[in-house]
Formats: C-alpha cells, structure tokens, sequence
C-alpha cells in the first residue's frame, strides 16, 4: 500500500535571492538583516506591499531579521498619520507570518535592536534618531577633505551640476578651507542661516558621467519642525546620506531598492567608503517596482485624488493602498500570494491588474462564507404557500470547505429577488423568472411566475408565483430538472444595509501613461451604492469576516460605517474582452 505526501510548494527563487544564498553559504554575513524604508509622507499602496513581501520574505527564508525604519529626513512632507498608517499596514500585512522576523526598537532605545513586533512597547525605527550620528559622519567628511559648505543657491546648484550631456562645473566654494566648512556646519546646525542660504556637499567628480557623482548634497537647512525630533534640528540630512549610513548603523546586510535607485548605488557605496563604519557594509540590490495596469502609484497623484475628493480618504476601498484593499476586504494572504508570484526582476514591466484580482478571487473562493443578498429587490408573493408560515432550510456555508457545515435560513411566503432576474419580455438563451416561466430558488422550491403587479406608472413592483410545494430537496418533485437558479431572501426576515459596489477607479490601462492626465479617466460607475436586503445570519457580521454573496460578489462589512457592506472583487472578470 503507498501512501502518498503533498508536496510542500516551493519557495519563491529569484536574483536577490541568489546573492543572498551565495553570501551565506561565503560566510559573508552573520546573519541576514533586511529593512523596508518606507518616507512617511503618505499611505503605503500596493507596491510597497511587494517590497514588504520580499524583504520580510528574505528575513523569514534565510533566518534572518527585517527593519521596519521610517526614512524621515524631510519634516515638510512627513507627518504622524503617515508613521501610524504605515506601522498598522506592515503589522496586517505579515500579520502572524512573519512577525518573529520583524525587528523593532524598544520605545524610547534607539540601540535598543533585539525587540520583535510582538513585544508591546516596541515601535519602529526612524533615520531621525541617527541624526546626531549622520551629523558626526558628517563632520568626518569635512575633516578628511571629501565634503564642503557650499553658499551656492539652490538654482545655482543644480546649473552648475552640469547635464547627462555636458559636465558639472566646480563650485567657487569648493575648495573652502576645512576649519572654515566645520565652522559653517556648526553654525548651519545652531540656526545662525536662513533656509537655502548654505548646503553641505561632499567633494567627489564634477565630471563624473553619473550626475549623482558631481558633488551630491549631504545636508541643507530647513527650519521646520520634524514629527519625530521637534525642534531639535534645523539642518537635515539629504535621504542619499541618510539612507545607507541608517542601513550601516542597523547592521543591514542586504538593502533591497527598487531599480530607480540603481544610479545612487555608486553614492551608497561611496560614502560608506569615505568613513569608518562598521564592517562588513551594506551592500545595495535593485529589483524592478511594480506597476499595475488601471492604477497609479504616484503618491503625489494619490494625494491629488483625496485633496480633489474624488476619492473620500487614502483608505477609500478604490485606492490601491494597503489600507484601501483591507478595508475594501482583501486579505493579507492574497496579497502576499500575489507578491510571491509576480516574481522579482531587473527589468520594468506593466503587470495586469487582473493577476491581482485572480489572486483575490482564488483567496475569497477558499475563506468567505456564503450567504443570500438581493441588491436591488423585487417583491415575491408565492400565493399557495401558507401565510404566516417559517421553514428554517439547510445552505452551504462554503462548498470549498464542507468543515465549516450549513446553516439556517428562514423562508416565507413573501421574498425578494434580485430585479434582473426577471424579464417580462425575456431576450434569447434567458433562463430566469418569465411570464409563466419557472425557476428553482436556491435551497428551495422551483417556483412559476403567474402575474406582474405594477404601479400607476407601469413599473413592475411585485410578481405573484406559485411554487411546486414538492420540489424541495427530498420532495417527491426534488429531481426535477430546471435550467435557471435564483437566490432570494425572505421578505419578513431579511435586514437592511447599504452595499457599495466598487470597481476599477480608472478606465484607461495606463491612466497616467505617456503625459495623460490621469483625472480625465476616472471610472464614472467606480462606486454604486444601493439599498439591499440580506438574510438574517449577516446581522452579525464582524469587518474580519469575508463573504461570498451568491451569484453576486465577495463582500465585507465596511469598517469604518455600521450596516454598509463593501464588494471587494466580482465572482468573475467583468473587464475581460
């Protein structure tokens, strides 16, 4: 007799995690440290949600630790709502999967390194507590010749940095001698200069063919409050210095970029280069970012969309955010299953949306409960079922999964059914309620239309059945073969709520392609609200839940307005050709 195994699916492979694989086995490091570095100056969307997804993914694979740090270096952008949305988004989206691999601070301890996401005084780390470290590396540039105060202006600046075609020219300040510098910097950091007056630069290769070479900024003056430090700093440090010198103080082995950052790598390794930082480095890794087609990234323009209120806030369930997608009732599995198999590459690509919405879909059909809801409601009178009489019927709460058992619901002589589930004037192949057609409500009886009832204006408002009182599961007419299947509620039992249905916010595959202005394709039908009628068992509906209302959709009750349910996705494409 053999007994046969599942196998185990196999762990993501790719380039970064090649290198990973090769510095171990070389002994290169340790132990693997990786950080997702997030600005905090907006919601985080759905591609941050793949650079979490392998970041958190390396650390938990090879037995290593992941940082959640906030690069804040730029107080006028960045602000507490951000730091706080963000923490609550990478906390749900690794959820129980990784949260012994994600590495806090202790409150208060920015040495504090060993504090696990579970601990509750553990918050994240932020660039902002290096900063009198940064500012002491600094310091060490200007000593060893290779950084300088410059009095250029901004616009100065960059004419003088030169072009891809032509190179930069050198600063007259550049050769400023050091104790002057180191003067200017103690002074730029006591506040003695206005905004822009003065900058501090390294001194690297005004010819250099990579612009990022020609004397980058290290530090400029901006006297703004910070959310983190207050008013304790008035010059901050620009993100290029900020960047890897916080990789370099957390012990970070592998920093995991997106490809636009490729060019800064040679600054990366320069600076870390130029000081005594601990050994060995960080070494930096580029991998394509994600773009998906029907949705912009561009945090600029997602915070165009909240400020022009054409979405209601950055959670709006149309938003690609993090927080959009969970309150719109997409699970964190499904999108780390997406993350997992989009792959990781070094090349740019447009990725279908509808890679995404397949990988929710295949989450939804596994976990939600099934139950009955009419969206836009049609009356039922089927007039030989006695009145004032209850059946309690058996349905499925899930086929997908026979360990979550049936449930109860009520049935009656007065239902609702869906409005396009009837036409009086049906057109071909039609296999729903007619004039004297039959269908077989679900877990039910198969019913025949008798007569349309309308109003004064000649709407229909009721129809009037009859129903095959044998026809029910383990009736004498059970087996009886009907093409059409409705759902229904009871009319006596079923509760109300407003349900919105949303879809895609674009129409355009590339709403922001090739100059476009993205606003000229906002989907008109992006959100419908209508007054539905769910059976009783959905009274109790929790915003963790997911459901599958039958034949109509996954939804969710929405978190933040009682009695609203969310549609999260369609049972099927609807934007397919």
């Amino acid at each position: 007799m053999s007994t046969e195994t599942t196998a185990a699916p196999p762990e993501p492979s790719d380039f970064i995690r090649d290198i990973v694989a090769a510095d171990l086995a070389a002994g290169k490091y340790a132990q693997v440290v990786t950080r997702f570095p997030p600005e905090p100056n907006g919601y985080l969307h759905i591609g941050h949600a793949k650079a979490i997804c392998l970041n958190f993914g390396i650390a938990r694979e090879f037995g290593g630790v992941c940082h959640l740090r906030m690069d804040d270096t730029n107080p006028t952008k960045e602000e507490v709502e951000y730091v706080d949305s963000i923490t609550t988004d990478v906390r749900w989206l690794i959820g129980g999967w990784a949260d012994e691999f994600l590495r806090f601070k202790k409150k208060g301890d920015i040495d504090a390194c060993e504090i696990l996401a579970t601990d509750p005084e553990a918050e994240p780390f932020y660039a902002s507590d290096y900063f009198q470290k940064i500012y002491d590396y600094a310091v060490e540039l200007i000593r060893a010749g290779k950084a300088y105060v410059c009095d250029l202006s901004p616009e100065e600046t960059d004419r003088y940095r030169g072009g891809p075609d032509r190179p930069g020219i050198p600063s007259p300040f550049r050769d400023r001698p050091i104790e002057e510098s180191l003067d200017l910097f103690a002074r730029m950091k006591a506040g003695e200069f206005p905004n822009g007056a003065r900058t501090l630069r390294a001194k690297i290769d005004m010819e250099a063919p990579n612009v990022w070479l020609r004397d980058p900024l290290l530090y400029r003056i901006r006297h703004a409050e910070h959310h983190h430090t207050g008013n304790a700093w008035c010059i901050y440090p620009m993100y290029d210095f900020a960047h890897c010198l916080s990789d370099s103080v957390e012990a970070v082995s592998h920093s995991i970029c997106t490809l636009e950052f490729e060019v800064h790598r040679p600054l990366y390794d320069w600076i870390l280069g130029s000081l005594p930082v601990p050994q060995p480095p960080p070494r930096q890794y580029e991998f394509a970012r994600l773009s998906l087609t029907y949705t912009i990234m561009s945090k600029r323009k997602l915070m165009q969309l909240v400020k022009e209120g054409v979405v209601s806030a950055w959670d709006d369930p149309r938003m690609p955010t993090i927080s959009g997608m969970r309150r719109r009732g997409v699970t964190p599995e499904a999108l780390r299953h997406f993350a997992y198999n989009i792959g990781v590459t070094k090349y740019n690509g447009l990725t279908d949306v509808a890679v995404l919405e397949h990988a929710i879909r295949s989450d939804l059909n596994s976990r939600a409960q099934r139950r009955l809801a009419v969206l836009r409601p049609l009356k039922v009178v089927i007039t030989n079922y006695p009145e004032g009489q209850v059946e309690e019927l058996d349905a499925t709460n899930n086929p997908e999964d026979p360990s979550t058992g049936t449930r109860k619901i009520p049935f009656s002589r007065e239902l609702y059914i869906e409005s396009d589930d009837f036409m009086e004037v049906p057109a071909p192949k039609y296999f729903r309620l007619r004039p004297g057609g039959e269908v077989r409500l679900k877990y039910a009886y198969i019913i025949k239309c008798e007569e349309i009832v309308k109003d004064d204006a000649g709407n229909i408002v009721e129809l009037r059945c009859t129903a095959d009182l044998d026809s029910k599961t383990g009736g004498a007419n059970s087996g009886r073969k009907i093409k059409g299947t409705i759902h229904w509620v009871s009319a006596q039992h079923a509760i109300e709520a407003e349900v919105r249905l949303y879809d895609r916010l674009f129409t355009h595959a590339e709403p922001d392609g090739d100059g476009r202005d993205f606003l000229q394709f906002i989907n008109p039908n992006s959100l419908s609200v209508v007054s539905a009628r769910l059976e009783p068992s959905l009274l109790n509906a929790a915003p963790a839940d997911r459901f599958q209302f039958e034949r109509l959709g996954y939804f969710c009750l929405d978190s933040r307005d009682t009695a609203v349910f969310n549609r999260t996705i369609t049972l099927r494409d609807n934007w397919a050709k």
